[in-house]
């Protein structure tokens, strides 16, 4: 912990009072002279528990920056981990009325300077860029991880307008960290009754989201692309390009009027302390840089970094495994950036060329299991444990239409946003598309660089689908992922198009064809001048403090097996992951739990895709042993949505409560 300069107390459990007599519990790490000398307080606010969920990464995290001079408070959200009160939904306006309240007390205590900041990931990246938007008073700075400005746009529930897996497997998760119970340790004897609470007042997550199909207020609600000038407090955005939230950087970037700045780093679903695939680096200290400036006005030379900081990834063979991406760092200073043009590449019979030509429109009905070869929606980067980034695309290439460039003669830096532009026609009202950008070796393996889908119902709008005309044809557009990766000479850049990806989208309700017209269709790459003499930002090794002690029985482990059913043409992918058996010390208590998921579909029917997700866990300690299980399932005819689920709570091994859950949602241009 290189550069500590004090002690640090951290008490586990610490109740903030709200106006309606709810507590919210808390782990506060506070530098040991708080009381001579008042510091910033830190926030992180999150339904993870943060005594038994995220303590080992908080004790890292937290004890830096309190052993660097600023107070630490980790909230447990309403109705989940210790604190009182019920969890509702996701990013609730309560839920932010609740932090506002919370970081009025901690800027009134006794050892607080009076300013704020709150940093987080995920859902506390979330909530970080949702309450700046409200604007409390002590309120100055905000680091935002992996998080979106756009719940409807980009959040694991719909992307390009189509429904993503992820709805699914994410709402389980939620529906199982709802329905765990509080410590009896931290609550007391009160403990079952909190606990049952919670489990009456549970939904079915996915269910309750589907009735919102369309970009609607349910959505509009803590999406602060809504107004971003009501947001004041300094901002410090961050992701990875395999995170699936590196699109809203780029629009933080270019609307945000508070100061802001971006990092991106070749990283999964991580902080860049932890991040995978490396190189990780000193990020802790560079939110320390953000926070002197912000909360303590120390000149460290923030305003003057480049406006993003980017790492450009080298090609690399497809593996779905990567420890480490090599590759280069790079300052933009502004953005958007004038160092980026975009080079446009015409589609022709089966080439990109840099003029157009006339082709004759194609075909196109790919089989439904095309997409198989794709990465996660949103990989958490975790290495050699988990098989979840993109392998080998030839398969899926082969049930799409592919459209090459020559070998490059010179490197090609693609950084930025890709755009699409297709002249479509389907044969049925309702249609996807998903457009692949792969790097294509001159043996032939081809390489997953960066994607996009569009439900064609939403080509205009997400608030207002309008079903397609049979044989019409529409120039539709689609942004791509962001990208930073160099094309190496002699590789070529192809383009595919498809009319499924599953399964990390759910199909359309009819096996439809596309036609595409060539001829009207064009690709905007965003290429990075070689001239262009820009900074290149530096970073140290990555630095934290020690987490508590942990005994590991087994060590987290993922299998993922697909299955093709060679007579009926099924397809079925399953994915279990366990997340290790260990024992907190601290604590004393042992923790397991267990995710799976199942997918399948027939390669020639879209009726027949489902969806199962299981997920198991279980606390126990000599005084205290209970177990949540939950299931979800969906499946869906032309016209409906029918999903399911179940939970099931154990306590000493007996039936402490059931619930079961059914409903059937119409689809809504899904």
């Amino acid at each position: 912990m290189d550069g500590s300069r004090y002690g640090v107390t951290i008490t586990d459990l610490v109740w903030i009072p709200l106006a309606d007599g709810r507590r919210l519990a808390a782990r506060m790490f506070l530098p040991d002279d708080t009381a001579a000398n008042p510091v910033p307080c830190l926030l992180e606010y999150l339904p993870y528990r943060r005594h038994d969920g995220t303590r080992l990464r908080d004790d890292v995290n937290h004890r830096w920056f309190a052993a660097n001079g600023y107070a630490v408070a980790r909230v447990d959200i309403a109705g989940t981990g210790d604190s009182d009160g019920l969890l509702e939904d996701e990013y609730v306006a309560r839920e932010q009325d609740d932090a506002i309240e919370v970081i009025s007390w901690l800027a009134a205590q006794p050892w607080c300077s009076g300013a704020v900041g709150l940093i987080g990931i995920s859902w506390g990246g979330f909530n970080g860029l949702q309450i700046a938007a409200r604007r409390p008073p002590a309120l100055k700075a905000v680091v935002t991880i992996c998080s979106t400005d756009d719940r409807y746009a980009c959040d694991a529930h719909f992307m390009g307008g189509c429904l993503l897996n992820d709805h699914f497997g994410w709402g389980g998760s939620l529906l199982n960290y709802g329905a765990r119970p509080p410590d009896p340790a931290m609550v007391g004897d009160r403990w079952r009754d909190m606990w049952r609470a919670r489990i009456d007042d549970l939904r079915l997550y996915p269910a309750h989201w589907l009735h919102h199909q369309r970009r609607d207020a349910f959505w509009k609600q803590g999406s602060v692309c809504e107004d971003y000038q009501a947001i004041t407090a300094a901002v410090l955005a961050v992701g990875g390009w395999l995170d699936g939230y590196t699109a809203p950087i780029f629009s933080l970037m270019e609307n945000l009027t508070a100061p802001s700045r971006a990092l991106i780093g070749p990283w999964g679903h991580k902080t860049p302390n932890d991040g995978v695939p490396g190189p990780a680096i000193d990020f802790l200290r560079e939110c320390k840089r953000w926070w002197d400036r912000w909360l303590k006005g120390i000149d460290t030379g923030v305003e003057q970094d480049p406006k993003m900081r980017l790492y450009v990834m080298d090609a690399a063979v497809p593996v779905p495994l990567f420890d480490h991406r090599d590759g280069h760092w790079v300052g933009l200073p502004d953005w958007p950036a004038p160092q980026i043009a975009a080079r446009r590449l015409h589609l022709s019979a089966r080439d990109l060329t840099d003029t157009p030509t006339f082709a004759a429109p194609m075909l196109l009905r790919s089989p439904q299991s095309t997409g198989m070869k794709a990465q996660e929606w949103c990989p958490y980067g975790q290495g050699r444990i988990a098989a979840e980034g993109a392998t080998d695309q030839r398969e899926d290439d082969a049930g799409s239409l592919c459209f090459d460039t020559t070998p490059t003669a010179t490197p090609l830096q693609m950084v930025g946003i890709p755009e699409v532009r297709l002249r479509l026609a389907a044969d049925q009202p309702h249609a996807v598309v998903a457009v692949r950008l792969c790097d294509v070796a001159p043996d032939g393996t081809s390489a997953f660089v960066t994607f996009g889908v569009l439900n064609l119902t939403h080509r205009s709008s997400d608030e207002f689908p309008e079903p397609l005309v049979p044989g019409q044809f529409y120039d539709i557009t689609l942004r791509l992922k962001p990208i930073g990766q160099t094309l190496p000479v002699g590789h070529r850049l192809r383009l595919a198009v498809s009319s499924s990806y599953w399964p990390m989208m759910w199909p359309a309700p009819g096996n439809v064809t596309l036609t595409l017209d060539p001829t009207g269709s064009h690709l905007d790459l965003p290429i990075l001048s070689t001239d262009a003499h820009l900074p290149v930002p530096v970073f140290g090794p990555a630095d934290g403090a020690e987490p508590g002690p942990q005994t590991t029985h087994l060590g987290p482990t993922e299998t993922r097996k697909i299955h093709i059913g060679i007579e009926d043409q099924t397809v079925d992918f399953d994915i279990v992951s366990h997340d290790g058996d260990y024992t907190i010390e601290d604590t004393g208590t042992r923790i397991t739990s267990t995710r799976t998921k199942q997918y399948s579909i027939s390669r020639h029917d879209p009726l027949a895709c489902r969806t199962a997700v299981q997920y198991v866990v279980s606390y126990q300690r000599p005084d205290w042993d209970v177990r949540v299980e939950t299931e979800v399932t969906c499946q869906a005819d032309a016209t409906h949505f029918h999903l399911s689920g179940s939970l099931r709570a154990f306590d000493d091994g007996q039936v402490f409560a059931a619930r079961n859950f059914a409903e059937s949602i119409p689809r809504d241009f899904m």
